[in-house]
């Protein structure tokens, strides 16, 4: 049951998060943007439409790749290089070889480790803090709370290296321009200084309390559903 929990409060959350999640990639590996709000303008003027994908080099590739819409351009416009996600898949395969998919698989790494760690620890203690004590279980409410917060924080520590993880996928065969996690961090903070490592903290954060209270507020009521439902056999 606990699986059957976690895959539907996933499969939610991810649908709720998905838009944000595209925006949040294109601020922290592009520099034309002003704002959060530019880009989204930019993004919908252009594309219309935001596209899904399974693997996580794949997703970011397609969420930079750009693809003017007809009746914006008003001319022909050329076939994009990644025409979905399988073929995605099979073009970083053909051009970089097997490890191109394991792209900024040490910055994913750091990323959910540190964020884990703070995610289910800040989960559990708001949980408790908030649950009174005449309770044996937090009440919705208190699991939404739980939830949001505790993504927020989570996302707090997760994106400096979510920001190397997404530039790290995004540096194409014929770019080459980082060598590593360790070279990445150098040369972006070298660049553009240290806040580079906080890029799209803010969306991170607003993205996360939402899409958090969808997973643990499901993960719960699948729960208390099926176990309410047991124990009346």
């Amino acid at each position: 049951m606990d699986f059957i929990a976690g895959a539907i409060g996933g499969g939610l959350s991810t649908a709720v998060g998905y838009p944000l999640d595209t925006v949040k990639v294109r601020i922290q590996t592009e520099n034309h943007y002003r704002g959060f709000w530019h880009c989204v303008q930019e993004t919908y003027r252009t594309e219309k439409v935001v596209l899904t994908n399974p693997s996580e080099v794949a997703k970011v590739r397609m969420q930079t790749q750009r693809n003017p819409h007809p009746s914006i351009t008003h001319q022909p416009v050329s076939e994009p290089k990644y025409r979905g996600s399988l073929h995605c898949l099979k073009v970083i395969i053909k051009e970089e070889g097997l490890r191109g998919l394991y792209k900024g698989c040490s910055a994913l790494l750091c990323r959910d480790c540190s964020a884990s760690a703070v995610y289910f620890l800040s989960y559990s203690v708001l949980c408790d803090w908030l649950t009174p004590d005449t309770r044996n279980k937090p009440g919705f409410l208190v699991v939404l709370l739980s939830g949001g917060f505790a993504g927020v924080l989570a996302w707090g520590f997760a994106t400096p290296m979510d920001v190397i993880k997404s530039r790290m996928q995004t540096d194409e065969s014929e770019q080459h321009k980082y060598k590593g996690l360790v070279h990445c961090v150098r040369e972006s903070v070298r660049k553009e200084g240290a806040k580079v490592l906080f890029k799209g903290l803010g969306l991170n954060c607003v993205r996360a309390f939402p899409v958090n209270m969808v997973v643990f507020v499901t993960y719960e009521g699948v729960l208390r559903f099926t176990e309410h439902y047991i124990n009346k056999k």
